[in-house]
């Protein structure tokens, strides 16, 4: 079982810490910001859980990437609750990849194995775009999903 916690420290700042034993500072005041926001560390989940899913992959097909960044760019509903309604990720991967392998990588990532996408999706379209950057080249070419 997972299980987290939040600690109040003062105004709308806690300590959260989760079952793996680690702990960060939770800020909810963006004018205070002294810490990620809530709504924020869902976005990083997904990054972080879409990127272990493409990296994976990309490891047990035997597509050398060098380096994976994935951002995404959000948009949340005006009126309470404000959930997100839109995201859309973008890919960077660098190394001598195929964009075939990367692609099916990113699928299998949004369709099957991300579960954070799987939650976000109940609410927010997602999409996403793949930008390759060759290992030996500064060029770089993209492609457009949608899941």
């Amino acid at each position: 079982m997972i299980t987290a916690s939040a600690q109040w420290i003062d105004r709308e700042r806690f300590a959260a810490q989760a079952s793996s034993g680690h702990a960060q500072v939770v800020d909810a005041d963006r004018q205070v910001n002294s810490g990620s926001g809530p709504m924020e560390l869902v976005l990083m989940g997904l990054c972080c859980c879409t990127a272990t899913d493409v990296v994976m992959i990309l490891r047990k097909k035997r597509q050398p990437a060098r380096s994976l960044r994935v951002t995404a760019e959000a948009e949340r509903a005006p009126e309470p609750p404000t959930v997100y309604t839109r995201i859309h990720l973008r890919y960077e991967v660098e190394g001598d990849v195929e964009r075939a392998a990367v692609e099916r990588a990113v699928t299998l990532s949004q369709e099957k194995y991300c579960g954070v996408s799987a939650m976000l999706r109940a609410t927010a379209a997602i999409t996403w775009e793949i930008l390759l950057k060759p290992a030996t080249a500064e060029s770089s070419n993209t492609a457009a999903g949608v899941a």
